[in-house]
């Protein structure tokens, strides 16, 4: 009852519009714009009741069809608007949606045929008058209304709806199946093929959606193989936009286009309606195979119908050849820029490998390619849709299945077979493309269960990696054409680890290992895909791959040229994808590998040692390479010189030079073989784990040997090894490591500190690593220094080797005075010198008493321990006992304290370094200078002035020393003594070292003269750079100076002399360090002569007196600081 008042009040208000319409149906030019508004209203109304979800009646649908037909009979095509037109479509596609059930065949012929007509551009209007794109838009949308199967239902029987769909679904079929509405359906699909080509984008929408309906549904298994070569080549044009002025298409119109080809493609050469009609043999049986062996296979009798083409053996040969060729084309859209565009790639490419894998075999390897590198898609929809469709290929049993999992196979051995011809032509965008090929076939293995073809695919690629995979055949053509070289930018990490490790901060355990480039790859994203190629190849084939990483790690070990280089570098990346290690930045996580065998620890094992000696090797050729060099680069061998064509000219009567061919000759990488030898063992600590610390007897020489090296690749590898190998063998950090295996590493240094083995750089290696272990080496200080005693005396001629020793002993020094924490002493002054006269007041006192006699004169002089009392005389009292407890516990302090085992060892050191203090290196000579200066904080003045005093000439003659470092130490080290040592230096520092303080004073001014860094004006003291040695040895006169004249009591002519030679340091030109020294001298100075301080100084800047007249000297500006030194006074 609701319903039909519901069709009641809708016929009402299609009542108010249709009435009208059908009056002004025969259109005039004053009718023309009522008709416009009633369709207009008809269309609101229509969509209103759409919208509320009530369907239309078959009556209801008549009467509002009845006037609009009406309009479409009693006019011309000729007299009627492409507005009009257009509204009428939109009504009539409304109308279509509840109409398909029920409208009368004719009725739906003849809007088939308006339609088609309107989209030909055949509705009578004239030649050259189509109408426009919005018009053919409209017939096109009323045209798929009318095809389009409905979706909604109409009653609550869905078994009942299914069966009338299916129906009326046969119905249509077989209308436009007959041969009188079959040139209509051609000549329709042959309207939509031409008009899809529009660039108007809604238009080109709505005719790709009609030709999928039409092939997919209505179009007839004998029409399709007719229709499919204008099909497959006008979507082509589309999908690749060939006909667009920007020369590509959206991702929407691809998409369309190319489901209509997969349509098409599917019906016209399926698997099951070739095999039906005879154009294959589908062997499922006996039966059929005795049929196919004897070449009489059962044809079914097809009847010839009239547009039908019947599928035969050669047809299909033909076709699919051509269908190849067509799809060859399609390769561009596989980098195509939008995510639809790529999924309607990869769903084309499955649904044709699914359902056409006997008719097209030929197109598996390109649209599997398409597949695999759809996988690595940078959109994620994309790459997993791949993903699983190839997974579900896999996984499915059909007749696919297999032929599938062979020819994945075959392309990674394509591919690998590939990369050797396209890395000498700098192809990075294919090799990128064949090196992500191959890792996707690898990457399948984790989205396929084991049973369903993954152990298929993994016993296949371990087969192609395993002894009989032929890698004596791609794996010299690889390693001969892929070159490696060293990083081309500066590595600034590099220093300033390893400044951090000469300074003793934390260092970050997780250093990045420096990126190797490739000669003949430009690109970072190729060789990154390289990378992870061999990674997924080692991951793929598990234990199965060992085999190549071995052959590449035996290759990597015979020698360090560019083949023996790129063979480690594989080694590695392989034993990192079986392992499931890496050591590629950002991939580092908890460092636990994922998979760990006894034959791959076994393997490690071994080759770690083998890796490990390649430091003990010295200068070793490469015999391969070596081989190659000879036959290239011999002089002796005769060149034959084969020619063809016209004779060329003499050379004697050649005018340009000859140019000369470039020979290549094989040429070594030490230090990057070495880089990537490092890397491997990264890998294996990574692999072994806590079951590499007994192989640090082997690999810690090694590394710590590449971080003195002068290569910043090879340090700074080095470096994220010793970082890496200790984390991965649970270490707090490399010091922590380096301390617990120091009886290792000092062996090794051992043995090569030898007469049979004799390493030059084996001390800067013990050097750094004291540096390295810090403040802990203080526990292991005594063997280190034991162990370069023991070679001094064995090697004390050699320079060299007695200069690294040396140094090693001033790190120990160094170390064990920062373990001290020992504070720069504060410099105390003294008190005045008994007997010195302060003022002339006691005089006066005492001139006019000097004839008197003392009353009750007291003898005061102390003559030492001498008896009170008379000898052998009565005892008046006993001791008392309480008096020696007293005396037992008050310490006497003129009793040193016991040394400590460091102050022992620093003792030692410095006794057994004077030696060198005359050696005839200058820099063995500074270095034991620093060592005395560093001993100073650590030892205490009974235990060192001694051996300073045993060597106190030889300092002194280093303050003439020719070289001006050494001459600098020295001041530094005579400093460090006035300072912490100052009331035992007093005659040594004004009558040894003052004197000599002068003269090096003059030659420095001598030398500044000629030094090109001194500073440039009119009687300009010092250099522009703090860092020079002479500016050092300014500073450390004058601290020395200082020391002396605040901490030592001074001589007042020496001080006078002092005063006069400092002045300079005062011009304000001089360096500011300079000027603030010199102003602390002369406050030191003030502070007990400040009558001298202030006459210097004042008769410096002017005359004050006729007889000070010598002192002034105008060309020195001291005023400022003159004015601050006299005002703090």
């Amino acid at each position: 009852m609701a319903s039909q008042d519901l069709n009641r009040h809708i016929f009402r208000r299609l009542r108010i519009v249709c009435v009208p319409l059908l009056g002004a149906s025969l259109l005039t030019p004053n009718s023309i714009p009522d008709v416009l508004k009633y369709l207009g209203e008809l269309t609101t109304i229509l969509l209103d009741v759409r919208s509320s979800g009530t369907v239309l009646t078959p009556d209801l649908i008549s009467y509002t069809f009845f006037p609009v037909s009406t309009l479409l009979r009693r006019n011309t095509a000729f007299d009627i608007p492409d507005q009009i037109l257009e509204k009428v479509f939109i009504v009539l596609s409304i109308l279509c949606e509840d109409w398909w059930w029920d409208c009368d065949i004719s009725i739906w012929e003849q809007i088939f045929i308006l339609c088609g007509a309107v989209i030909a551009g055949i509705d009578g209007r004239g030649t050259g008058r189509t109408r426009d794109d919005e018009t053919k838009e409209a017939a096109g949308r009323c045209l798929l209304a009318l095809l389009r199967v409905p979706t909604h239902q109409t009653t609550s029987n869905a078994t009942t709806l299914s069966d009338r769909t299916q129906a009326r679904l046969e119905m249509l079929k077989a209308v436009t199946g007959t041969d009188k509405f079959l040139p209509i359906l051609g000549q329709t699909l042959d309207s939509l093929l031409v008009i899809v080509d529009t660039p108007h984008l809604p238009l080109q929408h709505v005719s790709l959606s009609i030709l999928s309906l039409i092939i997919e549904t209505y179009a007839s298994d004998g029409l399709i193989p007719s229709i499919l070569p204008g099909v497959v080549s006008r979507m082509t044009r589309i999908a690749l936009g060939t006909s667009t002025k920007r020369g590509w298409a959206s991702g929407e119109v691809v998409s369309g286009s190319l489901e209509v080809m997969q349509l098409a493609i599917v019906r016209a050469l399926g698997n099951g309606i070739c095999a039906k009609e005879g154009a294959i043999h589908a062997v499922a049986d006996l039966e059929d195979l005795a049929r196919a062996t004897m070449g009489r296979p059962d044809r079914p009798f097809s009847e010839s119908r009239p547009f039908a083409t019947l599928r035969t053996p050669s047809w299909l040969r033909g076709t699919s050849s051509q269908l190849l060729i067509a799809l060859n084309t399609l390769a561009p859209l596989v980098t195509h820029s939008t995510p639809s565009a790529l999924l309607a790639v990869s769903k084309l490419s499955t649904t044709l490998l699914r359902d056409t894998s006997m008719t097209l075999p030929e197109a598996q390897p390109l649209l599997l390619h398409w597949l695999l590198s759809l996988t690595n898609s940078d959109f994620p929809s994309v790459s997993t849709e791949s993903r699983e469709s190839l997974t579900l290929l896999l996984m499915t049993p059909s007749g696919a299945q297999l032929p599938l999992q062979d020819r994945l196979l075959h392309i990674i051995n394509d591919s690998l077979l590939a990369l050797p011809r396209l890395l000498p032509i700098h192809a990075d965008a294919k090799v990128e493309h064949v090196a992500g090929i191959v890792e996707a076939v690898c990457r399948l293995l984790s989205s396929v269960e084991p049973k369903k073809g993954a152990l298929f695919i993994s016993n296949g690629i371990g087969r192609l990696l395993g002894p009989s995979g032929g890698i004596e055949k791609w794996g010299w053509s690889l390693l001969s054409v892929l070159e490696l070289s060293k990083p081309s930018a500066t590595f600034t990490m590099a220093f300033s680890a390893r400044l951090m490790l000469e300074s003793n901060t934390d260092i970050t355990q997780w250093e990045d290992f420096p990126e190797i480039d490739f000669k003949n790859v430009f690109s970072t994203t190729t060789k990154q895909a390289l990378e992870r190629m061999f990674r997924a190849l080692g991951r793929a084939s598990e234990d199965n791959c060992l085999f190549s990483v071995e052959w590449f790690a035996n290759v990597g070990l015979s020698g360090t040229g560019s083949r023996s280089v790129t063979a480690m570098w594989c080694a590695c990346r392989l034993l990192e994808g079986v392992a499931e290690v890496s050591l590629s930045r950002g991939s580092r996580t908890n460092g636990i590998p994922g998979r760990r065998s006894k034959r791959l620890t076994k393997l490690v094992r071994s080759l770690v040692r083998s890796v490990a000696e390649l430091w003990d090797e010295a200068d070793e050729t490469e015999p391969i390479e070596s081989i190659l060099k000879e036959e290239g680069g011999s002089s002796t061998q005769t060149l034959v010189q084969h020619t063809k064509g016209i004779d060329f000219v003499h050379e004697n009567l050649r005018i340009t030079p000859r140019k000369l061919v470039k020979q290549n000759t094989a040429t070594k990488q030490s230090e990057l073989h070495k880089s990537l030898s490092l890397q491997f063992l990264a890998v294996s600590a990574g692999i072994l784990q806590a079951q590499f610390t007994p192989l640090l007897l082997y690999t810690l020489y090694p590394i710590l040997r590449s971080l003195i090296s002068p290569d910043v690749c090879l340090s700074s590898t080095a470096l994220a090894t010793l970082n890496y190998t200790a984390t991965m063998t649970s270490y707090a950090s490399s010091a922590n490591l380096l301390l617990s295996n120091f009886d290792y590493a000092l062996d090794s240094i051992s043995r090569r500190l030898s007469r049979r083995w004799l390493d030059i750089e084996v001390t800067k290696v013990l050097s750094l690593m004291v540096r390295l272990v810090g403040s802990d080496i203080v526990e292991r200080a005594g063997d280190v220094v034991e162990e370069c005693f023991d070679r001094l005396d064995e090697f004390h001629g050699y320079s060299i080797v007695v200069e690294g020793l040396v140094e090693v002993l001033g790190d120990v020094v160094d170390v064990v005075k920062e373990d001290r924490g020992s504070e720069p002493p504060v410099l105390t002054e003294l008190p005045d010198e008994e007997g010195r006269i302060a003022s002339m007041d006691i005089f006066s006192d005492w001139l006019p008493r000097r004839h008197q006699l003392p009353i009750d004169e007291v003898d005061t002089t102390d003559y030492g321990p001498v008896p009170r009392e008379a000898w052998g005389g009565p005892k008046t009292s006993e001791p008392d006992p309480a008096d020696d407890t007293v005396a037992a516990q008050e310490p006497d302090p003129n009793v040193d304290l016991p040394l400590t085992p460091i102050q022992v060892l620093t003792k030692q050191i410095v006794w057994r370094s004077l030696y060198f203090l005359t050696h005839s290196s200058p820099v063995i000579r500074a270095r034991v200078l620093s060592l005395l200066a560093s001993s100073i904080p650590v030892l205490s003045e009974s235990v060192l002035l001694p051996s300073i005093h045993y060597a106190w000439p030889f300092i002194l003659n280093r303050l003439s020393d020719s070289e001006s470092f050494v001459v600098s130490s020295a001041a530094s080290l005579v400093e460090s003594l006035a300072t912490h040592f100052g009331s035992s230096m007093f005659r040594k520092i004004w009558d040894d070292v003052w004197p000599r303080f002068r003269v090096l004073l003059s030659h420095l001014d001598a030398a500044d003269a000629t030094n090109a860094l001194s500073r440039r004006g009119i009687e300009v003291v010092g250099t522009e750079s703090a860092y020079t040695h002479s500016h050092r040895t300014y500073r450390s006169v004058i601290k020395t100076m200082t020391a002396a004249v605040t901490a030592v009591h001074f001589q007042e002519t020496s001080v006078w002399q002092l005063l006069l030679a400092f002045r300079r340091f005062l011009h304000e030109k001089a360096h500011e360090e300079l000027q603030q020294c010199a102003r602390d001298l002369y406050l030191a100075v003030g502070k007990k002569e400040a009558d001298a301080v202030w006459l210097v100084l004042s008769s410096t800047m002017d005359s004050i007196h006729i007889s000070m007249k010598f002192l002034t000297t105008p060309r020195w500006d001291i005023r400022s600081n003159a004015d601050i030194i006299l005002h703090n006074m």
